[in-house]
């Protein structure tokens, strides 16, 4: 005997010709996964994004290792043996970082528990965390480029720009998106409060894989 199916809460959506779309697993588990199309899809995004960035550092693993030491540190050093990167300015940014995930899970609880205002603070929190992030990268870059430092200076110039290039645009990526729920997409709370907290958590779970990617980051290419 076959056993029935789980109970759903589809989306309808309308299409041209007038007849209607049903979208199950909107905001309840598909019965062979588990997780909802939402949460399914951001764990294979997330895993073409484990790939890319983990091509990106075996890359730098193998540069740096066939290369000499000495030649190594005269490309992220400065002449009187400064680090060429500025710490304290990566520190800033990985506090950054790191407080904008609790906050980012602030914002989905406040959702779970129904306090939507609180929500919103959180999420706006989260926002904010981001874009200081973005400006301290900026003024980061900029000091590079006033002192002439580009991509095509050196191999170690090549991997940082590059890397936390790719990192940036993931980060005002994350933060389209969370502004996007934070306003226009707020209306969803409204009618789909289900659907709606789902999305968050969804968003979440990309926000949490950048601010990870940033942790390698910091040490692997400011620290080592």
């Amino acid at each position: 005997m076959v056993a029935p199916a789980p109970s759903v809460t589809p989306a309808t959506l309308p299409t041209s010709c007038g007849s209607d779309v049903v979208i199950q697993y909107v905001d309840k588990p598909r019965p062979d996964t588990g997780v909802t199309n939402a949460k399914l899809g951001i764990w294979l995004f997330l895993a073409s994004e484990v790939m890319l960035f983990g091509a990106l550092f075996s890359t730098y693993i193998v540069i740096r290792s066939g290369m000499p030491a000495d030649l190594w540190h005269s490309f992220n050093h400065n002449a009187d043996g400064s680090t060429l990167l500025s710490i304290p300015m990566a520190t800033l940014n990985t506090v950054f970082l790191i407080t904008s995930s609790i906050t980012m899970v602030m914002a989905w609880a406040e959702l779970m528990r129904k306090d939507f205002s609180r929500h919103r603070l959180y999420l706006g929190a989260t926002v904010l965390l981001g874009c200081c992030f973005l400006v301290v990268k900026y003024f980061e870059y900029g000091a590079k480029f006033e002192h002439h430092l580009y991509p095509s200076t050196n191999n170690f110039l090549a991997i940082y720009f590059t890397m936390t290039g790719l990192h940036v645009i993931h980060v005002i990526g994350g933060l389209l998106v969370n502004a996007y729920f934070l306003f226009p997409g707020a209306k969803m709370w409204m009618t789909e409060p289900d659907r709606f907290t789902g999305r968050i958590e969804v968003s979440g779970l990309y926000w949490h894989f950048v601010d990870l990617v940033w942790i390698f980051l910091f040490p692997v290419l400011y620290l080592m």
